[in-house]
Parts: C-alpha cells; sequence; structure tokens
C-alpha cells in the first residue's frame, strides 16, 4: 500500500530531511585524504543527535553505524571504520534518520583529492540523473518515468545502472512501497498522487550492473571491479511538482 502524506506530515518529514541534509554537509567537508570512514561517521551521528533526530540506519536489521560508507567498487551498504580515504578514491555517504516518527534518507558521492576524468564523469551523470528522475516525480507520471529518465540519460555513456537495488517511498518506515527502480520503459507502475514521498537513488557503474555482496553480509561490491556512483534526496510529490525535502535551496 502506498501512503500519501498531509502537508503536516510533509512538514515533519522536511525537519528530518534537512537533518540529513546538514549531516551530509559536515561529513563532506570532512572528506580529505587520510580521514578514517569512521570519523565521519561519528561527525554524521553527532549531528543528528544534537538536532533531537536519531539516525535511522544504526540497528536497521542489525547495521552497525550511522552512515553507508562505500569506496571506490563499493555500490551502498559500506560500514564504516579504519579505512583511511586515499588520494583518487570516491565514497559514497548515505545518511538517514527518523525525526518526529518520520524518516528521511539522502545520498551524496564525494570525490578525495583530484580523481580521473572517468570518474568525474561518472559523479557528474550520476548526479544528474538523479535530478531528471525528480523531474518526473509528478502528479499523474508513473513510477517508471523516473526509472526511465535515470537510464536513458546513463547509459549513452557507457555507464550502467545497477538493477539489484532501487528506490523507494518513505515515511513512517524507512522502505516503503512503491519501489523505484532506476531503469525500464516509461509509463508503467503505479501513478503518482500528492503527498507521496519518494526516495529516488540512481546507483550508477562504469562497468557491469552486477553486484556481489562481501563477507560483512552489508557491503554490496560491483562483480568487475569498476567504480560505483550514487546519489539520492527524498521527494515529496506535491501539486505545484516535485519538491526535494532533503535540499536546503
Amino acid at each position: 500500500m502506498i501512503v500519501c502524506k498531509s502537508q503536516e506530515e510533509l512538514e515533519k518529514m522536511r525537519r528530518g530531511a534537512l537533518i540529513v541534509a546538514d549531516a551530509l554537509e559536515a561529513v563532506r567537508e570532512m572528506v580529505a585524504v587520510g580521514v578514517r570512514t569512521r570519523e565521519l561517521d561519528a561527525v554524521a551521528e553527532n549531528t543528528i543527535l544534537k538536532a533531537g533526530a536519531r539516525p535511522a540506519f544504526k540497528g536497521y536489521n542489525g547495521f552497525p553505524a550511522t552512515l553507508c560508507t562505500s569506496i571506490n567498487s563499493q555500490i551502498v551498504h559500506g560500514i564504516p571504520g579504519d579505512y583511511k580515504l586515499k588520494a583518487g578514491d570516491i565514497i559514497s555517504i548515505d545518511c538517514g534518520v527518523c525525526c518526529d516518527g518520520y524518516y528521511a534518507d539522502s545520498a551524496i558521492t564525494v570525490p578525495v583529492g583530484e580523481i580521473d576524468e572517468n570518474l568525474k564523469t561518472l559523479l557528474k551523470v550520476t548526479e544528474e540523473s538523479l535530478y531528471l528522475g525528480i523531474k518526473q516525480a509528478r502528479v499523474g507520471n508513473r513510477v517508471s518515468d523516473i526509472s526511465a529518465a535515470v537510464q536513458q540519460h546513463v547509459e549513452p555513456y557507457g555507464f550502467s545502472v545497477v538493477r539489484e537495488f532501487v528506490g523507494h517511498g518513505i515515511g513512517k518506515h524507512l522502505h516503503e512501497e512503491p519501489q523505484i527502480p532506476n531503469y525500464g520503459p516509461p509509463g508503467r507502475g503505479p501513478k503518482l498522487e500528492e503527498g507521496m514521498v519518494l526516495a529516488i537513488e540512481p546507483m550508477v557503474n562504469t562497468g557491469g550492473a552486477a553486484h556481489r555482496t562481501l563477507s560483512d553480509g552489508w557491503t554490496a561490491v560491483t562483480a568487475d571491479g569498476g567504480y560505483s556512483a550514487h546519489f539520492e534526496h527524498s521527494v515529496a510529490v506535491t501539486a505545484n511538482g516535485p519538491w526535494i525535502l532533503s535540499q536546503r535551496n
């Protein structure tokens, strides 16, 4: 069942989503050569707790951290730890909060120092695909209009869209209906209605789309060792068009 939110509920979700935005910005500013991923996690958790919210991921199905920090060939669900960031790395930082009984979720991928041109293109194209998908989050469109917008932008660059991990509805639960793949033809799936809130999150690889999961049971990596980027926003469908809850401007 897809749950549509009232304006009052959207305002509550906006508060939580801005806390996510602040946590991600604090972490982005910390990303540098030699910084350990657990240090990024500590800053995010402190930012969230000081704002009166709680980390959404920590303890979720046993996940041990506030952030997912996924480096280079890691697609999603990387666990923060002792890894020191190196020049040329890219790091996907995924963050969620629960605030006033509602969840919000957002992700960015950040370069560490100077990265090669192909990786610069990967980050640019993946982020562009997120905003093209968001533009389709309008009353009367269908879920797969978002999916198609992402895929159609990404693949001409020779990149691939991850199939097994998808975007999702969000609200009183971290993961709600509908699922939002990042590929497929337009015009399919549930019709978008006012009050739906969608976590739209393209995951894009330099190589093939296939993945495997590491022995920690969480970290998903590309099967062929290609690099992967991930961007995400929590977006409300409104009568006036998409409202990006997790973006300050």
